[in-house]
């Protein structure tokens, strides 16, 4: 059986930033990822959202300058946008490749890279499935950092292709007409400037309350509503959704506001945005006794209930940002190895959304 000092299941941000301050400390590594490396902070994420904002509010500033002196439009592409962004994606994982080549040819020792589902068999081994077969490695110590994914509602009838997640916002093929956001927190108005950006998409936002981004302060959230607005979004404020359906094609939704009153809408497409959950479904056998709360992994400054075993990025239920998951996982090899120079503390966290204008 193969041993290393620590097994990284998961090559996101944190997981990532875990396996390499551990060949800081010439530790033997093993880093496991069953899908693309990188993780949510560049597929489907960080890096892919963010791209989108850009290439929008470059388009944004340029229709404005065309309008001033009266020039058409030019026609977009979606599918050529799309490839733009698939290619800064792209462009850094394979950075990220050529960092571990470059570290196994130098550190050789120190770190692996293995593609293929990991599961925790008891506290120091984990089972790797490819595909082909299965093989059972040991280690010292373990980080659990497989991330996050959409939240998804029951009463949402989510199919990927009319009614959408962040996960498959990108599978359409051309710019809807209309689109309605459920969520206004940060991914969901990320996306309404992006897609308000691109001048092609009335964009609906569904806000329970009387303002978006209810945790900001009010002059900061006056701005960017104003600026939304008029971009074209619509703002149903003090509403909940009632109903969703998908008809012919399209998205049907009824919503209810807090004087009583009902409303049907009709569009083409629906990004539900409604927050994240953890992944850690079949990730370690029933047995092993790691305490969970309904918002993820529990863990004192990123160990678990299991000393040997840690928890770092969106799985715990810390804050979920790619700088705070990059900060975790350095932090809890640091724990293991040596000694951190300052304690893990969630007060004066760097955040930046990426609005009109950006918040940070």
């Amino acid at each position: 059986m193969e041993k290393y000092d620590l097994i990284v299941i998961g090559a996101g941000p944190s997981g990532y930033a875990a396996a390499m301050r551990s060949v800081d400390f010439k530790k033997k590594t093993l880093l496991i990822e069953r899908k693309e490396i990188g993780g949510a902070g560049v597929t489907n994420g960080a890096l892919s959202s963010k791209t989108w904002w850009e290439i929008a509010r470059q388009i944004r500033q340029m229709n404005n300058s065309l309008e001033h002196y009266h020039i058409e439009r030019p026609k977009l592409n979606f599918q050529e946008i799309r490839q733009m962004v698939m290619e800064s994606v792209s462009g850094k994982r394979q950075l990220l490749h050529e960092h571990m080549d470059h570290l196994s040819e130098t550190n050789g020792q120190y770190l692996s890279y293995r593609v293929g589902d990991a599961q925790l068999l008891d506290k120091n081994k984990v089972e790797i499935q490819n595909g082909v077969g299965n093989v059972v490695v040991y280690g010292d110590y373990i980080i659990l950092a497989t991330g996050s994914r959409p939240r998804k509602l029951p009463e949402i009838p989510i199919d990927d292709k009319t009614i959408l997640t962040s996960d498959s916002i990108e599978s359409m093929d051309d710019f809807p007409k209309s689109m309605v956001i459920i969520g206004a927190g940060v991914i969901g108005c990320e996306y309404a400037t992006i897609f308000s950006g691109f001048g092609l998409t009335k964009v609906h936002l569904i806000d329970k309350g009387d303002h978006i981004l209810p945790f900001e302060d009010s002059d900061v959230v006056h701005v960017i509503e104003s600026n939304m607005e008029k971009n074209g979004v619509l703002v149903h404020r003090n509403s909940q959704l009632k109903r969703i359906e998908i008809i012919n094609g399209e998205v049907e939704y009824e919503l209810v506001y807090d004087d009583g009153r009902t409303e049907t809408f009709h569009v083409e497409k629906a990004l539900v945005a409604v927050g994240r959950v953890p992944n850690y479904e079949k990730l370690w056998k029933s047995d092993l006794p790691i305490e969970l709360t309904p918002r993820g992994i529990k863990d004192m400054e990123t160990q678990t209930s299991v000393s040997n075993i840690y928890a770092v990025g969106d799985i715990t239920c810390d804050i979920a940002l790619v700088n705070v998951g990059e900060l975790e996982g350095r932090y809890a090899v640091e724990r293991m190895f040596g000694k951190p120079k300052r304690r893990l503390v969630y007060e004066n966290i760097s955040t930046i959304m990426f609005l009109h204008p950006e918040v940070a």
